[in-house]
C-alpha cells in the first residue's frame, strides 16, 4: 500500500508534465516561397487524427499583399483542400489515410513585385488541435476537472501512438520476413544453378577428352 501510494503521485506528475507538453500552444513556422516552384512540407499522420492548420502570407503591405495558393493531399493523392488567391486561411480535416500528409503552397501568378514571399503556418494534429476552452464552456468544467480530461486526452493520444506504432512494427516484420524468404530462395536457386553449370561442364570436358581419346 505504501508503495503504491509513491508510485500513483509520481504517475499523476508524469502524466502532467505529458500533458503540458502535448497540448502546449503550437509555434508558427515561418518560410520563404521561391518567385517560380513550389514548397511543400509534410508530416507523417496515422489513421483518424484531426488535422487544423492556419496560414498567412506575412506582408508590410496588407493592402496589396501577394496571394498564394495551397494545395493538402493524402498519402495516396486524394485532394484534402485547395484555394487559389489566399492571403490567409484555415483548412482542417480527419486522416483517412496513414501515412505522410503534404501540404504545397506557390506564389500565384500575379505577384507585381516578384521575388520571395514569406509565409507563416501553424499546423497542428491530435491532442494539440483540440480546442480545450470551447470544451470546457461546453461541458461547463474548469480547474483540476480540465485538467483530468486534458489527461485522458494525452492518454488516449499515447495508446493510439502506441497502437500505431506496433501495427507498423508488425508490417515491417511481415516485409522483412517476405524479403529473407525471398533472399533464401534467390539463394538456393543461385546455388542451384552454380551447381547444375558445373555438372555440365565436367559433362563436356569428359565427353570432350573421350573423343580425342586423352582418356
Amino acid at each position: 500500500m505504501e508503495r503504491r501510494r509513491m508510485i500513483l503521485p509520481s504517475l499523476l506528475l508524469i502524466l502532467s508534465f505529458l500533458a503540458a507538453d502535448l497540448v502546449r500552444p503550437t509555434h508558427a513556422v515561418w518560410f520563404n516561397l521561391p518567385s517560380t516552384g513550389t514548397k511543400c512540407v509534410s508530416e507523417e499522420i496515422h489513421n483518424n487524427v484531426v488535422v487544423l492548420a492556419d496560414y498567412v502570407v506575412i506582408s508590410e503591405n496588407y493592402t496589396h499583399a501577394p496571394t498564394v495558393s495551397v494545395k493538402v493531399t493524402s498519402p495516396y493523392g486524394n485532394n484534402l483542400y485547395h484555394k487559389e488567391n489566399q492571403t490567409n486561411g484555415q483548412f482542417a480535416f480527419t486522416t483517412a489515410e496513414a501515412g505522410n500528409h503534404l501540404a504545397c503552397f506557390w506564389i500565384d501568378g500575379h505577384h507585381e513585385r516578384g521575388g520571395d514571399v514569406s509565409l507563416s503556418l501553424e499546423w497542428r494534429t491530435g491532442i494539440t488541435a483540440k480546442d480545450w476552452e470551447s470544451v470546457a464552456k461546453k461541458e461547463k468544467i474548469e480547474g483540476v476537472e480540465l485538467e483530468l480530461r486534458k489527461l485522458e486526452g494525452v492518454v488516449e493520444a499515447i495508446h493510439e501512438n502506441i497502437l500505431y506504432l506496433k501495427e507498423r512494427e508488425a508490417e515491417m516484420r511481415i516485409v522483412s520476413e517476405k524479403t529473407n524468404g525471398r533472399v533464401a530462395w534467390f539463394s538456393i536457386m543461385s546455388l542451384g544453378v552454380c551447381i547444375l553449370a558445373s555438372t555440365l561442364q565436367l559433362w563436356y570436358l569428359k565427353r570432350f577428352f573421350q573423343k580425342k581419346k586423352l582418356i
